[in-house]
C-alpha cells in the first residue's frame, strides 16, 4: 500500500512539474512574440546615424578616424557629417570626401567631391567612389534612423514594401485573409455538416465505417499536398472557366481551403452527433417526428457543442494555413475586388520572406504573427458568443 502512494504521489508530481514546464514555455514563447512584435511601434532602429563601409580600410568622421568593417554609431543629435577616406589605387595621396547634412528621415549633399550619392531604399544613402578594381567601388552608406511605426498605418496601410521604401501597410493581407477563410466557411461548414448527418443518422453502420475511415485519412494529408492539387487542377480550370490571365485567385485559395476543412468538420461533427444518446432518437420518433425532423431538430442541437468545436478547429486550419494558400492564391499585395482577384494572406507574408527579413522587417513579421493570433481569436470568440445566444433562446 505504501509503494501504491508512493508511486501515486511521484506520478503526480511529475505531471506537475511537466505542466508547469509547459505552461511556462508556452508563455515564454508568447512573450517573445508580443515583445518582438510591438518593437516597431515603441522604438526606432537606432538612436543616431550609422555609417557602413564597404572596401575601405579607414575613414575619418567628424575628426574621429575609423579602421575596420562594421558599423559606425554617430551621436544621437549629429546633424553636418564630414567624411573622408583615402582613395585607392594609383593616387593613394589623394582623399575622397563628403560634407552632408541629416534632415529628419533625408540627407543633402553638401559638398560633394569625386562620389556619386544615391538613395537606394528609403533611409539608406550610398556613396560609391572609384575603387582599386573596375566594378568595384569604395561604398559609403549612411543610414538614417527610422522612427517608431504607427500602428494605425500599420492595420490601415495599403502598400508593403518593406526593402524598399520601408513601408508596412497589412490591410491587403487582412482582408485577404478574411476572405479566404469566410469563403472557406461559407462553402466547406453546410457540405461538412450534412455529410456528417448522413454519416451518423441515415446510412448504414457497416457502410459508414469504411466513408469514415476515408474521411479521417483525408485529414492526415499534409496541406501541401491539397495545394499542389489546387496548382496542378484548380488553377487551370479557373483560369479556362473565367479567362482569366491566371487561376491562382481568390476563388481558387476558398475551393481549396473549403476541401481542406470539410474532414476535420466532417469528423469531428459525425462523432458528436453518434455520441448523443439513442434513446433521444427514439423519444422523438416516438412522437411522430421524421427521421429528418429528428436528426435536425433533435440529435443536430444535443450535439450542438461537438459541432461548433469542429467548426472552430476547421476555421482556425483555414485562417492559419500557409503553404496550400501560397501555391493558389497568387500572392499579390492588392485590395481584393473580385474574387478571381490574386491574394496574399498574413500567413504567406510569414512563410514568404522570413527567409531574409532582417531587422525592422523581421519585427514586423512577429507583429503579422500577433495580428493574425488576435483575428483567430475574434472569430472563435464571436462563434462562441453566437453559440450562448441561440443556447439562451
Amino acid at each position: 500500500m505504501d509503494i501504491r502512494k508512493k508511486v501515486d504521489r511521484s506520478f503526480a508530481v511529475l505531471v506537475t512539474a511537466t505542466s508547469f514546464v509547459s505552461v511556462l514555455a508556452l508563455g515564454a514563447i508568447l512573450l517573445f512574440v508580443v515583445v518582438e512584435g510591438a518593437k516597431p511601434f515603441f522604438f526606432g532602429t537606432a538612436r543616431g546615424v550609422r555609417i557602413v563601409t564597404e572596401r575601405v580600410d579607414g575613414l575619418l568622421v567628424n575628426g574621429v578616424f575609423y579602421t575596420g568593417a562594421g558599423a559606425i554609431e554617430l551621436p544621437e543629435d549629429t546633424r553636418n557629417i564630414s567624411i573622408s577616406f583615402r582613395a585607392a589605387g594609383e593616387t593613394e595621396e589623394a582623399e575622397h570626401a563628403l560634407d552632408l547634412s541629416v534632415d529628419g528621415d533625408s540627407l543633402t549633399v553638401n559638398a560633394p567631391a569625386g562620389g556619386a550619392l544615391t538613395s537606394a531604399e528609403a533611409y539608406v544613402y550610398t556613396a560609391d567612389f572609384p575603387g582599386a578594381m573596375p566594378g568595384l567601388p569604395q561604398r559609403v552608406h549612411i543610414i538614417l534612423p527610422e522612427p517608431p511605426y504607427s500602428f494605425i498605418s500599420f492595420i490601415t496601410g495599403l502598400d508593403w514594401r518593406p526593402t524598399y521604401r520601408k513601408v508596412y501597410g497589412i490591410l491587403p493581407m487582412i482582408a485577404g485573409t478574411v476572405l479566404a477563410s469566410f469563403g472557406a466557411i461559407l462553402l466547406g461548414v453546410p457540405v461538412g455538416l450534412l455529410c456528417a448527418v448522413f454519416l451518423s443518422e441515415f446510412l448504414p453502420k457497416k457502410a459508414a465505417a469504411p466513408l469514415r475511415a476515408c474521411i479521417e485519412l483525408l485529414a492526415g494529408i499534409p496541406s501541401v499536398v491539397y495545394g499542389f492539387f489546387g496548382l496542378m487542377m484548380l488553377s487551370p480550370l479557373v483560369k479556362s472557366a473565367f479567362f482569366t490571365a491566371s487561376g491562382n485567385c481568390l476563388l481558387t485559395a476558398v475551393i481549396v481551403l473549403a476541401v481542406m476543412i470539410l474532414p476535420t468538420v466532417i469528423t469531428i461533427a459525425e462523432t458528436s452527433l453518434r455520441a448523443v444518446p439513442q434513446s433521444q432518437r427514439e423519444a422523438s420518433l416516438a412522437l411522430g417526428a421524421s427521421r429528418m425532423q429528428t436528426a435536425w431538430r433533435v440529435v443536430l442541437v444535443h450535439a450542438r457543442s461537438g459541432v461548433i468545436a469542429g467548426i472552430i478547429l476547421g476555421i482556425s486550419r483555414a485562417v492559419g494555413e500557409t503553404m496550400a494558400v501560397i501555391l493558389v492564391a497568387g500572392n499579390s499585395v492588392q485590395l481584393v475586388h473580385s474574387p478571381l482577384d490574386s491574394i496574399r494572406t498574413l500567413t504567406a507574408t510569414i512563410a514568404l520572406e522570413m527567409g531574409y527579413a532582417q531587422g525592422r522587417h523581421g519585427s514586423f513579421l512577429f507583429s503579422i504573427g500577433i495580428v493574425l493570433f488576435t483575428l483567430i481569436l475574434l472569430l472563435n470568440a464571436a462563434i462562441l458568443t453566437l453559440r450562448r445566444r441561440s443556447a439562451s433562446r
